[in-house]
Parts: structure tokens; sequence; C-alpha cells
């Protein structure tokens, strides 16, 4: 109902709705929030694939930046409790082969988004390591989905209401596997030889 409204406020001020939706979506995850599908979507659709996709990867690495610093400080000492079994599983992993690690795991949401935002934290892996693979790992995922929002206006042209189930498609999730087997294939390698 609100389509032509949004894509016109977007349209009129283009850096505005940029700056406001990175923002978003960045407090969002700061705040783990789980509305990333939805927002993700949502920013698709009025951005459009590639721009959306920047948007959101700089959004959400942001925010998953901010949660693992705040991990880092004192402050987070108060989520070792509960996180320490996560971490007990995944230390090693983090210790050998950080970066790898880490982008298999932001390549296969395996976890929930907001515990490998601060599992590294307590694991010790660098923050360089850490921004930069959150960026690329979880850019995949977000291409995918900024594209299936991005094909929403369509949908609502042909006056057919879009449902959730699309993102379950093997189309999109058997890339996504394929992706994070090549971030393992030095890991795979490396087990290999010994």
């Amino acid at each position: 109902a609100e389509r032509e409204r949004l894509t016109g406020w977007v349209g009129a001020y283009p850096l505005l709705a940029t700056i406001g939706l990175a923002l978003l979506y960045a407090v969002a995850t700061l705040l783990s929030l789980p509305v990333g599908a939805v927002l993700t979507l949502t920013i698709g659709f009025l951005l459009g694939t590639v721009w959306a996709s920047a948007v959101v990867a700089v959004g959400a690495t942001a925010g998953a930046t901010g949660l693992f610093l705040l991990a880092r400080s004192t402050f987070g000492e108060r989520w070792r409790g509960p996180v320490e079994r996560a971490l007990h599983r995944l230390d090693a992993g983090f210790r050998d082969n950080a970066f790898q690690y880490l982008l298999i795991l932001r390549l296969i949401p395996i976890m929930p988004f907001w515990l490998v935002n601060i599992v590294p934290a307590f694991a010790g892996i660098s923050l360089r390591h850490y921004v930069t693979a959150t960026f690329f790992g979880i850019l995949p995922g977000t291409i995918v989905y900024c594209s299936v929002g991005a094909g929403l206006g369509s949908v609502f042209a042909r006056g057919e209401v879009p449902g959730l189930e699309v993102l379950r498609d093997p189309a999109l999730i058997l890339p996504l596997a394929g992706l994070a087997l090549l971030a393992a294939l030095p890991l795979i390698y490396k087990k290999i030889r010994g």
C-alpha cells in the first residue's frame, strides 16, 4: 500500500535514504533484533540489488563490529557465561584459522548471527580479521536476499502477495553452501596434510 510513497521518498532523497537505511540496519544488528531478513528484503526492494547489497553489508558489518567491540570490553564479560558452550566448541577453530573459520560461519548461518558476533571477541580474533570476514562472509547471502527484495516490485505489479517461502528455495541456498565449501578448502587441505 505504501510502495509508491516509499520509492518516491527514496528517489527524492537518495543520500538520506542510503545513510538512514544503513544506520537502521546497523542499529538492528547491534541490538540483535530478529528483523534481518525482512529488513534486507525491504532495502532490496527500495534500492535495487546492487546498491541495497552494499548498504546492507556495510550496515550489518558496522552493527556486528559494534557488538564485537562491546563484547571485548568489560561490559562483554557479562556475556561470557551464556556463550561459554559455543565458545568452547568454536575456540579451536578460531585459534587455528580465525579468518577462514569466521568466513565459513558467516557464509553458512548454522549459528545465530548475534552469537557469531560475540563469540569471536572471546576467542581472540583480531578486529581486522573480524571486519573483513564479516563483510565478505555476509555479502553472498546479502546479495541473494536483496535480489529477492528487488524482485518484489514485479510481484506487486502483477497484483500478487509475496511470501517468505521463496527464501527456502534450494536455488538460493545451494550457491551459498558452495561458497562456504570454497572457503573451507584451505582448512580441508590443512587437515589432509596433517
